[in-house]
């Protein structure tokens, strides 16, 4: 029973939980390849995907109405799909880097009336004739995606990525169901056997079993706890940087180094063994505290020119021609990765899944010594009861 309660039920949960944030991901990265909806387009397209930005103006409980500088957009609210999303404040913030614990919230459509007019809001889906108007509507095969969030456009793609690197992803619907009725269960088999000598261990294991999901919270296993507590967090930033290297190339084909973001601007990479300093320095894609030895950096962002772009020789300090700057495109990435990016990608993967396995086997063994502290309590005390 406590494994299948107390495990097996919070797993299960975890996995969908998972899944579930990993699907939003990977819609969210298709969408924002997908063109940004201006008024020639609204005005000239019969049907497509597109992503629009711009603030939210009203609802009737059915339709949602979004607002840019130049263009007010319908928005269906049948199957879509809407988030409530914090944001760090500042573009410059250090948080763009780590993973929060505050999750974003999968909101029903009842409360979007309570937000405030001009609240910020993300679109991306299928846009067709609704109504003799152009609307964004929800599909089986796209389904549409509404985000509400706070803080500059250029940090919610970080923002996104960060979904789900540090959620305590034993905490989920189906674990309260879980432990309730594993309590439950326990409690009944506990007072069902205290009665009867022959099955008084029974009952006693299971009275220590019914505490087990507090075990961890308790000394002297908490210090084991917090290990633990602490090596998720370098594991989950790691998988972040891990997602920050890649991020860039979904934009090229293999063997690609220009490329066209969807609103026609030529975009690549440039190699070079020093960053630029002065009016030509580039940000980091990549936390400077995670940076290791490296051969050379690779930048990304909005070419000038057509040509192909020049790099710089570990022996020539000169700087490279057609260096990147920063694209018109809220959503495509502008900085210096610290080597090549899925060489990178592959050696955060290995060392957050090291640090991974490590941090259960922390927890596993803080469990087990307050398991056997706790037993041998409770044993003594009973033992103590029971030959009086």
């Amino acid at each position: 029973m406590v494994v299948f309660w107390y495990v097996l039920v919070p797993v299960v949960g975890a996995i969908f939980n998972y899944r579930s944030w990993r699907n939003f991901q990977q819609w969210f990265n298709k969408l924002r390849l997908k063109p940004f909806l201006d008024y020639t387009a609204y005005q000239t397209t019969e049907e497509g995907l597109f992503r629009f930005i711009g603030g939210f103006e009203s609802t009737d409980g059915q339709t949602l109405w979004i607002r840019s500088t130049k263009l007010t957009v319908p928005v269906a609210i049948a199957g879509a799909q809407t988030y409530l999303f914090p944001m760090p404040k500042g573009e410059t913030a250090p948080e763009d880097f780590y993973p929060d614990e505050e999750a974003p919230e999968r909101i029903r459509w009842d409360r979007v009336s309570t937000l405030t007019e001009g609240a910020r809001v993300f679109v991306g889906g299928l846009l067709r004739p609704l109504d003799n108007r152009m609307t964004f509507v929800s599909t089986k095969e796209n389904p549409l995606l509404v985000i509400f969030y706070d803080g500059p456009e250029r940090s919610l793609t970080n923002g996104i990525i960060r979904v789900g690197q540090y959620q305590n992803k034993y905490w989920n619907r189906l674990t309260p169901y879980g432990i309730i009725l594993g309590a439950f269960s326990l409690i009944i088999m506990a007072f069902s056997f205290i009665s009867r000598p022959a099955f008084r261990l029974t009952s006693i294991v299971a009275f220590i079993a019914l505490f087990i999901p507090f075990y961890p919270f308790l000394p002297p296993g908490m210090i084991f706890t917090m290990l633990y507590r602490r090596l998720r967090r370098q594991a989950g930033i790691y998988h972040f940087c891990r997602d920050l290297a890649r991020l860039p190339l979904s934009y090229f084909f293999p063997g690609e180094k220009i490329t066209k973001l969807p609103d026609g601007e030529s975009y690549g990479y440039v190699s070079c063994a020093t960053l630029p300093t002065g009016e030509k320095a580039v940000p980091l894609l990549i936390p400077e505290e995670l940076l290791r030895k490296r051969k050379n950096w690779y930048v990304f962002g909005a070419m000038s020119g057509e040509g192909p772009p020049q790099t710089e020789t570990a022996g020539d300090p000169a700087e490279p021609v057609n260096f990147p700057g920063q694209p018109r495109d809220l959503f495509a990435p502008w900085g210096a990765i610290p080597g090549e990016p899925e060489t990178l990608a592959r050696g955060y993967t290995s060392r957050g899944r090291l640090l991974e396995i490590i941090s259960w086997l922390m927890l596993l063994v803080g469990l087990v010594v307050n398991i056997f502290f706790i037993g041998m309590i409770v044993f003594v005390g009973m033992a103590i009861f029971f030959l009086r």
